[in-house]
């Protein structure tokens, strides 16, 4: 059966570290807009959600779709829920793209959708090889995830620890011993998996590593990783803005 997608990117105007991220420009075009043209090259269904009329009104403007949502939502994931059924709840999948990646790849939306070709999979998301010439201590960072996956590329486990461990061997040597994946935070979810999910109290795993997709092992859902070679560079702050400015700069 072929399945129906949308990709939702969830987009609020008030944060605490960089207030009105949205619609902050990016060499003239705002970064909502870069998002959304990314993604339009992988999957004609699109859509923001969000609780603000500003950028409602910006989405319009530039011919995008917009969709309004509550104010009161604890995550993107919720109010990705809540767009879906506003928009009528008729596809089988949503993918959740994050409104502060501009550099977003449309090979990575492939790769998210392609993963909905194994009946079993409830939930998809990306995994990049770690580079086997980088440092430990670059292993090791504690904000970014690795993760570990079985012969289906079916995820068995995230942690902000390095897994695996590798025993008898200095931890320097562990990245050319061993592939490492790290976790890019790009999800999609078959739509009754998405409603289930928003339901589900924390778990004890994600409480102690503050993952939320523990939360959704532990509940004894499949998640399917895609393997990408392209980085994530997501816009957290005015400084990120600056770098992504200086990235786009050097790779027009």
């Amino acid at each position: 059966m072929d399945l129906k997608f949308i990709a939702i990117i969830p987009a609020r105007y008030a944060s605490t570290r960089f207030p009105g991220k949205p619609l902050a420009k990016i060499c003239g075009i705002t970064m909502i807009n870069r998002v959304y043209n990314q993604v339009s090259k992988a999957i004609d269904n699109v859509a923001v959600a969000t609780d603000d009329q500003r950028i409602f009104d910006h989405v319009l403007s530039f011919g995008g779709k917009a969709i309004m949502t509550r104010q009161d939502h604890r995550s993107g994931t919720d109010r990705c829920w809540e767009a879906y059924l506003n928009n009528g709840g008729n596809e089988d999948v949503i993918i959740n793209v994050q409104g502060d990646e501009p550099f977003i790849q449309p090979e990575q939306i492939i790769s998210l959708m392609q993963c909905f070709d194994d009946v079993n999979t409830h939930i998809a998301t990306l995994v990049k090889p770690f580079d086997s010439n980088d440092s430990f201590s670059a292993l090791e960072n504690p904000n970014t995830a690795k993760v570990v996956f079985d012969e289906n590329n079916s995820a068995l486990y995230f942690s902000r620890s390095v897994i695996p461990y590798i025993r008898g061997v200095e931890k320097e040597l562990w990245p050319s011993k061993h592939q490492y994946y790290t976790h890019l935070g790009m999800y999609a979810y078959r739509a009754d998996v998405l409603k289930q999910i928003t339901s589900i109290q924390p778990s004890t795993l994600e409480i102690a590593e503050s993952l939320e997709q523990l939360r959704w092992l532990q509940n004894g859902l499949n998640i399917k990783v895609g393997i990408t070679n392209h980085s994530s560079i997501g816009i957290d702050s005015p400084q990120d803005l600056e770098r992504a400015e200086l990235y786009l700069s050097n790779n027009s």
